[in-house]
């Protein structure tokens, strides 16, 4: 075995021990940043622009529309 052969041997066990651990957090602890309501529309979304009236609207309103609610 080379030096290089260790080295990348080494840097590939960490970035899958990253990858892993990284997975298990997202997994286990659920942030808020990935909770969405109940047709799948992000919390934290902005506000997008009525191209009619300029006014904003919520994402909400927007879906709800276009399902006919």
């Amino acid at each position: 075995m080379s030096k290089g052969y260790i080295l990348m041997l080494t840097l590939s066990l960490a970035v899958t021990g990253v990858s892993v651990a990284s997975l298990g957090y997202i997994i286990s602890a659920q942030p808020d940043y990935l909770h969405s309501d109940r047709d799948g529309v992000p919390f934290y979304t902005p506000k997008v622009i009525n191209p009619e009236g300029g006014e904003p609207l919520s994402m909400g309103e927007l879906i709800r529309h276009f399902k006919g609610e």
